[in-house]
């Protein structure tokens, strides 16, 4: 909330309404007051009117036709009500403590505030301004507000879409260092719980008997926990395992009117009132259900939270099958140390081969160049199996075409980049194409003088989202591939799947992050263009109250004292949105790449002086001491004279208007190693961590209710944080022991 001492309280007479509005009997042959009531009627601007009783309450007088059409609530309708009869409980207590904070100041205030209209959640940016009676008595408030509830969404959608991108690579990085499966699955229930806000995140582990066992849990119910706990659904063996064996999800917002199953409800009437289910696949077996569930309330589930349980089942999959992987290849070691004696080529071959797979999860791990992968598995796979050629073609996206992607081959002619149809060869690719690993031996055609037969094997790479490609592998003989050998291919090609999949999935990201960068520079040159049209209507206004101001006589104005104080308002208003409009147009600049600022040498113990006692009857007005204090050996400072005029202002009129008369205000500047360090302090006053983690925040004022508070566009501190960093300097804030600092350095 803003307290804003510059404006002048309105002193009018309180009449009747509904013909009264600012204090007055209106009087048609009055220009002046049609032109109010004209402004009344016509402004875009929400205006409503709340009569101050003698008893402190507070009850609504009317409202304007654009508050009307905004909140669907006629003025006569709402004329003599107070606001716990048109407003929840708790949006009643938090209106009526602004109207009694402005009645308590006796000053216009400001203020932002979130309001439900006929179950509706809308926001507001309101202005209070009181009005005194011929006894200084504050009868009535007169208010403007502004739906700024699609500034507030875009905020919010954006927080979400950050939140959820950081959801998902803090999955995939777990992935990425192997953490346990236990741990990931743990952690990514507390994640995305705190990320829904729902009562609990499960994850269901089916069992070989068709029952299923929670193995990771996420809940704010402490009294009934499920974890560990076997649970047997009697309908999931029915249509509800076939609709998520297909892939489906389930979406139940209310399970008393989604059309369930009686049995079904009745199991589930014991879990929950409504949940959200995305099933969990390791290759093409359904593994397990991903499971958020809201269980006291119904609740209405968005898409954006689809959507995210269905990727995070995806990743979940993912470290599933590589668990399973590190899994296979500890038993496949240990069966292997039992033949040691009787099998050891092949133990040298699977030495071979974990040092290939560890070498292919280490470029996984820390790469994302999906050709620097497979280019080298093409190659150590053809070394290691003594092979002729190792290919690896992947898929188009309708499935009637291949293309070799990858190819290592010692004599036998190259085909990368070549393509083919899959109709051509429909015998082979069948069986590929329903995962299922095959080998033959075929006779190579170019080879027509000696007919040479080899040996292949094609293995599918495949994973839970479907089938991406081959693995071929050409042997220069007649000699089959072993079991062995066909498992170990299988495993590679596992690998392979999580290589590709990791390089789209990077791929994007890198397109969302564009996007995003796209939304931002799109937000900066909105912004751009409104601080611009802006300003031309405000200098408009600007030039009419002016001109409105020389055109009536000092006679005209002492007969309607309201004049004079609603001139003075337009002045001042106008002048406020001035500086809002080239605020935002200086914080824009600045986001936007500016060009590097012109650097001055500068002695900071001579500069700094004038600056700082420009502020000194101010400071005197409020009963503060201002001190100034400065290194005698500072080195000459290469700056932007006027930036840096700017930001020792801005900060020095923000601590000054937040420090308490009797207490202090320090400026120092010092020599901190190799830089120059600037401090600017207050005693009296002390902010919070929410406060601190905040400040810099565009349109963020703290909370403290101060008299020597001024108004402002609310971007000062988060414009100097700007110029200070296009300075290539830092700045932060500490507060502790009753004193605030902020700390600005400037490195040599």
């Amino acid at each position: 909330m803003n307290i804003n001492p510059a404006e002048s309280t309105m002193e009018l007479t309180k009449l009747s309404p509904p013909q009264i509005i600012f204090g007055t009997q209106v009087d048609e042959n009055s220009s002046s007051e049609q032109f109010l009531l004209s402004m009344y009627d016509s402004v875009q601007a929400s205006i409503f009117v709340v009569d101050v009783l003698d008893d402190g309450d507070f009850q609504y007088v009317a409202l304007n036709p654009t508050h009307e059409r905004w909140i669907g609530i006629r003025s006569d309708d709402l004329r003599g009500k107070k606001p716990e009869d048109i407003l929840s409980p708790i949006d009643a207590t938090r209106v009526r403590q602004h109207y009694a904070d402005c009645v308590l100041f006796g000053k216009t205030i400001s203020y932002e505030q979130c309001l439900q209209f006929q179950g509706v959640p809308t926001w507001w940016s309101t202005t209070l301004t009181p009005l005194r009676d011929a006894n200084s008595r504050i009868y009535r408030l007169i208010g403007t507000s502004s739906n700024i509830t699609p500034v507030k969404q875009a905020q919010e959608a954006v927080g979400l879409q950050i939140e959820r991108e950081r959801l998902l690579e803090a999955i995939a990085a777990r992935i990425h260092q192997s953490v346990e499966l236990e741990t990931i699955l743990h952690q990514t229930t507390i994640e995305l719980r705190q990320f829904l806000n729902c009562d609990r995140i499960l994850i269901y582990r089916f069992q070989a008997d068709g029952s299923g066992v929670i193995v990771a849990e996420s809940t704010v119910i402490v009294s009934d926990p499920l974890l560990g706990k076997t649970i047997s659904d009697p309908c999931l063996n029915g249509k509800h395992s076939e609709h998520y064996r297909r892939g489906c999800i389930q979406v139940v917002e209310d399970i008393y009117a989604a059309g369930l199953d009686p049995c079904h409800i009745d199991f589930l009437a014991s879990l929950h009132r409504a949940n959200l289910v995305v099933p969990i696949f390791q290759e093409q077996d359904m593994w397990g259900l991903l499971i958020a569930q809201h269980c006291q309330e119904s609740r209405q589930w968005q898409q954006t939270e689809t959507d995210l349980l269905k990727q995070l089942a995806t990743q979940i999959g993912i470290a599933v099958q590589q668990a399973e992987f590190r899994q296979q290849i500890k038993d496949l070691h240990a069966k292997l140390e039992l033949q040691k004696q009787k099998q050891k080529n092949q133990l040298q071959q699977v030495r071979n081969f974990e040092a290939l797979v560890r070498r292919m999860t280490e470029q996984i791990r820390d790469s994302l160049d999906e050709t620097q992968v497979l280019q080298t598995v093409t190659q150590e796979l053809t070394e290691l199996l003594n092979l002729e050629r190792c290919q690896i073609e992947l898929y188009s996206q309708c499935q009637t075409l291949v293309t070799i992607a990858y190819e290592y081959s010692i004599n036998l002619p190259q085909y990368q980049g070549s393509t083919r149809q899959i109709a051509d060869r429909l015998e082979v690719y069948q069986s590929l194409l329903q995962k299922q690993p095959l080998q033959f031996l075929e006779i190579d055609p170019g080879w027509q003088l000696n007919l040479l037969v080899m040996s292949q094997m094609a293995c599918p790479i495949f994973d839970t989202q479907g089938i991406l490609g081959n693995l071929w592998l050409t042997r220069p003989s007649q000699e089959a591939f072993d079991e062995f050998e066909i498992e170990l291919v299988q495993q590679v090609a596992n690998e392979c799947a999580i290589a590709i999949r990791q390089a789209q999935l990077y791929q994007q990201t890198q397109t969302q992050v564009k996007e995003l960068e796209n939304c931002d520079r799109l937000k900066n040159q909105f912004l751009r263009n409104l601080s611009q049209e802006l300003r031309t209507p405000i200098t408009s206004i600007s030039l009419a109250v002016q001109t409105l101001e020389s055109v009536l006589t000092p006679a005209e104005i002492l007969e309607i004292e309201i004049v004079p104080q609603l001139l003075q308002i337009l002045h001042n208003e106008c002048a406020r949105e001035s500086k809002l409009i080239n605020d935002l147009l200086t914080l824009t600049y600045l986001e936007a790449e500016p060009e590097p600022p012109t650097l001055i040498a500068i002695d900071l113990q001579s500069w700094l002086k004038p600056i700082v006692e420009s502020f000194r009857e101010l400071t005197n007005c409020q009963q503060q001491q201002l001190n100034l204090s400065v290194d005698g050996e500072l080195p000459l400072l290469e700056t932007d004279i006027t930036d840096m005029e700017r930001i020792i202002t801005e900060l020095l009129s923000h601590v000054c208007k937040y420090t308490p008369a009797g207490k202090s205000v320090t400026v120092s500047a010092h020599l901190r190693g190799d830089a120059v360090e600037l401090n600017i302090s207050n005693s009296g006053l002390e902010l919070t961590s929410n406060e601190l983690s905040r400040i810099f925040e565009p349109f963020y004022h703290p909370s403290k209710h101060d008299p020597w508070k001024h108004s402002g566009t609310g971007l000062e501190l988060a414009l100097v944080q700007k110029m200070v960093k296009h300075l290539g300097g830092s700045i932060y804030v500490e507060s502790g022991a009753g004193q605030t600092t902020f700390t600005i350095k400037f490195p040599l």
